[in-house]
C-alpha cells in the first residue's frame, strides 16, 4: 500500500498543471558576488540561552560547519533553484548537492565550485498527469531505486536539505533508511487552491513522518503548511529569501550608461516609458494581464523578461497572439531569458508583478527593490511581507488590468512619487532582504540543527514537533 502510495502522490506532486511555486528572473549571479560569510550570527527570533547555539559542537571535521546533502528535484534554474545556490555555495567546503535531473542548474553549480551530481530516473521524470495512475505505477521501481540512492548517499553527511517537491517524497521515505537529520525548505503554498487532495496527503504525511526540521521562505508559505499540518507555529520558522544588492551597484552614472545601452539594444527610443515584468511564461505569472494593462496606457512600452521553462511554449505564443490583438505588438518587446537581470531590471522605468494566484515569497519584487525601481505587485501570498503599498511599492489586486494600468499611469504621471517608492524600496531590500541576512539565517538554522543533533543523537523515528522558539524547532519521538 504504501509503494501505490508513493506511486500516485508522486505522480500528483510532480506533474499537475503549473502551480504558484516561487520562480526567480535571475537565471545568473555572478560568482564575485556571491556571499563570502565566514562566520554565524543569531537566527532571527532566536531567543537569550538558545539550548542551540552556533558555538556549540559540530558534527564535521570543521568546527561549526555541518556536511550537508542538498536535494533538488530539477536541473532547471527556477525560483527554489536560485534560492538554493548561494546557500550551496556558501557551506560547498563540506557539502554537496544531488540533483534528480540534468540541466543548466549543473553547471551553474559547477562554475561556482560546489560539489554536484545528477541521479536521475527516465521512468520517474516521465510520469505524466493524463497518464498519473499507470505511469506511476509503472515508475515505482524507479522510485524505490531513487529512495534508496537517497539514504545511501546520505550516510556520509550530517543531515539532509529537501529543497523541492520531489525531493522531500523521496527523501521523507528515505529517512527511515539513513536516519539522519532532514530539513525540508518550504518554496510553495501548499493549499487547495493550488494542490490536488492526494498531493496534500502525501506532502502531510511526508512532513510528519519523514521530516524532522521545516524552514518557509515566508508567513503566507508557512501559515498554510501550519493549516494543512496541524503544526504548531513556533515549528515553522521563516527565513525570507534574500538578494545580492552588489550586483545591483548605486553609481548613478553607470546606471545611465545601462539605462542608454539596454535601450539602445532594444531599438526603444529613449524617451520611452519601460515597465518591465521579469520570469518564467505561465499563466499564473500574468503576464497576459500584463498586456491587457499596457494597452490601456499609452505611449508605455512592456517588456518581457523570460519565456517558457516548463514546456509552457502554448502560452508564450498566446502571449504573442494578444499583442497582436490588442494592437500593441510594436509597444511590446519579448526579450527571452537574459542572464544579466540587473542590469535589464535598471534599464526599466517600473517593475510589474503580475501573478493571479498567491505568490509563496516574490524574488523578482526585492531585485525590483534593490535596482532602484517603483515596484507595483498583485497582492497576496507573501506580497504584503514585503510591499507597503504607497510606502515601497504599490499594491493592487490580482488579475486587475484596469488597476494595474491606473497604478503604472500614476508612477508615469508622478515621477516625483515614482522616485520616493524607488528610494524606500532599495533601502528595504539592503536593511531586510539581503544576501547576506539570508545566508546568516539560514546557515544559523542548519548550524543549530547539526549541533543538537550532535549532542543529543539523532532519534530513530519522528512524530511531533515541540513547541519552542523558532530558532529551536525540531520534532522528537
Amino acid at each position: 500500500m504504501a509503494a501505490g502510495l508513493i506511486g500516485l502522490g508522486f505522480a500528483q506532486c510532480s506533474y499537475l498543471s503549473p502551480m504558484p511555486t516561487e520562480t526567480a528572473a535571475s537565471l545568473s549571479i555572478p560568482a564575485n558576488t556571491l556571499l563570502r560569510d565566514q562566520g554565524v550570527v543569531p537566527a532571527a527570533g532566536a531567543r537569550d540561552g538558545s539550548t542551540l547555539r552556533a558555538d556549540a559542537p559540530a558534527p564535521s571535521q570543521v568546527q561549526g560547519e555541518p556536511r550537508i546533502l542538498f536535494i533538488d528535484q530539477s536541473g532547471q534554474l527556477g525560483g527554489a533553484e536560485i534560492c538554493l545556490l548561494p546557500l550551496a555555495v556558501r557551506c560547498s567546503q563540506q557539502s554537496e548537492v544531488l540533483l534528480l535531473s540534468d540541466g543548466p542548474f549543473r553547471d551553474r553549480l559547477h562554475a561556482e565550485g560546489v560539489k554536484v551530481s545528477v541521479e536521475s530516473d527516465a521512468r520517474i521524470q516521465g510520469i505524466k498527469k493524463d497518464r498519473m495512475k499507470f505511469g506511476a505505477l509503472a515508475a515505482l521501481p524507479g522510485i524505490w531505486r531513487q529512495v534508496r540512492m537517497i539514504a545511501e548517499r546520505a550516510k556520509p553527511f550530517d543531515m539532509v536539505f529537501l529543497n523541492t517537491q520531489k525531493a522531500l517524497i523521496l527523501g521523507a521515505f528515505g529517512r527511515a533508511l539513513h536516519g539522519k537529520p532532514t530539513v525540508w525548505h518550504v518554496h510553495d503554498i501548499v493549499s487547495r487552491e493550488h494542490f490536488g487532495r492526494l498531493h496534500l496527503t502525501l506532502i502531510k504525511w511526508a512532513v510528519k513522518v519523514g521530516v524532522d526540521h521545516v524552514v518557509a521562505n515566508s508567513r503566507a508559505s508557512a501559515d498554510a503548511l501550519i493549516e494543512l499540518t496541524g503544526l504548531p507555529r513556533s515549528a515553522v520558522p521563516v527565513v525570507h529569501n534574500g538578494v545580492d544588492m552588489t550586483r545591483f551597484g548605486d553609481d548613478a552614472d553607470r546606471a545611465s550608461a545601462v539605462i542608454e545601452h539596454r535601450r539602445e539594444a532594444l531599438g526603444l527610443p529613449r524617451n520611452a516609458f519601460l515597465v518591465g515584468l521579469f520570469g518564467r511564461f505561465t499563466h499564473w505569472k500574468g503576464q497576459h494581464v500584463a498586456l491587457d494593462a499596457i494597452a490601456r496606457v499609452p505611449d508605455a512600452h512592456l517588456v518581457l523578461v523570460g519565456d517558457a521553462l516548463f514546456g509552457e511554449t502554448a502560452y508564450a505564443q498566446s502571449l504573442r497572439t494578444q499583442a497582436e490583438t490588442l494592437g500593441i505588438a510594436d509597444r511590446v518587446h519579448f526579450a527571452g531569458f537574459q542572464h544579466d537581470v540587473a542590469a535589464w531590471m535598471k534599464a526599466m522605468d517600473v517593475i510589474v508583478h503580475a501573478s493571479i494566484q498567491p505568490e509563496p515569497f516574490g524574488l523578482v519584487i526585492i531585485e525590483a527593490m534593490a535596482a532602484g525601481k517603483p515596484v507595483i505587485a498583485s497582492n497576496g501570498g507573501a506580497v504584503p511581507e514585503i510591499v507597503r503599498h504607497g510606502e515601497n511599492g504599490m499594491i493592487i489586486e490580482p488579475g486587475d488590468a484596469s488597476k494595474l494600468a491606473v497604478a503604472i499611469n500614476t508612477l508615469k504621471r508622478e515621477p516625483e512619487i515614482a522616485k520616493r517608492i524607488a528610494a524606500q524600496g532599495h533601502a528595504d531590500a539592503g536593511q531586510h532582504f539581503s544576501i547576506d541576512r539570508y545566508l546568516q539565517q539560514m546557515t544559523r538554522v542548519l548550524f543549530d540543527i547539526a549541533a543538537l543533533a550532535h549532542r543529543s543523537g539523532v532519534p530513530e523515528t519522528t512524530g511531533v514537533i515541540e513547541n519552542t522558539a523558532a530558532s529551536e524547532a525540531r520534532l522528537t519521538r
